[in-house]
């Protein structure tokens, strides 16, 4: 891995990379689609799929032309491997979606800003669902957030991979700014607490729920 060109994931055959260019909760604009299009033709990229993270990966090309890719596209390496915050997974939300309770993309834009890419003991995925029917999978993330009448739900500790669990509640009814400052103490616990490769759900099970909460809501 360590000589690997930069941002790029060797594959199984031994020869080929894969990138995933950073895109921010998978919202995409026309000159960033036409740039991207121009890059695949160009290089003959074998292989473009948009991830379960909302994000694009662009697989099977050569290591010398991994470079040429990234300075073409113009773009940064997303966070994809490693023990830090991988994405941030955002439903709609209000802004448009007619069952949407609260502005999933706005809160999902911000903590991305504040978050991707951060180093913690394992990797780290977030979710943002606008309404209780959770498109976003916030149950099933290590952080995520359920939008209701009253505000946002906060859950902690969910994870798809491995033994599954069900995320916990951490909080209710709590607006944008709140949500945001209990992100921030939910990792900083969570780097405080785990130990090396131990996703939070794992952590808060060998702690204990409320001992958590505490050291989070305190």
């Amino acid at each position: 891995m360590s000589n690997a060109p930069r941002g790029a994931v060797p594959q199984r055959d031994g020869q080929t990379y894969a990138i995933i260019p950073k895109l921010k909760l998978g919202l995409l604009d026309a000159p960033t689609l036409r740039k991207l299009a121009d890059v695949i033709d160009k290089y003959q990229i074998p292989v473009v799929k948009i991830t379960a993270g909302m994000r694009l990966a662009l697989v099977g090309m050569k290591a010398e032309d991994v470079e040429p890719i990234w300075e073409d596209l113009g773009m940064d390496p997303a966070p994809a491997v490693g023990p830090c915050v991988r994405n941030v997974q955002s439903c709609p939300g209000s802004a448009l979606c007619k069952f949407g309770k609260q502005d999933s993309l706005a809160l999902g834009l911000e903590l991305d800003e504040k978050f991707s890419g951060r180093k913690l003991p394992s990797k780290f995925k977030i979710g943002i669902s606008g309404c209780p029917i959770s498109c976003a999978e916030s149950y099933a993330r290590d952080l995520g957030f359920i939008g209701t009448s009253k505000g946002w739900t906060v859950l902690v500790g969910g994870f798809g991979s491995g033994k599954t669990r069900v995320a916990d509640v951490l909080a209710e009814g709590v607006d944008k700014d709140e949500a945001v400052k209990l992100a921030d103490k939910v990792l900083n616990i969570y780097a405080e607490q785990a130990k090396p490769g131990e996703r939070l759900g794992r952590t808060i099970e060998r702690i204990g729920l409320e001992k958590f909460k505490n050291l989070v809501l305190a």
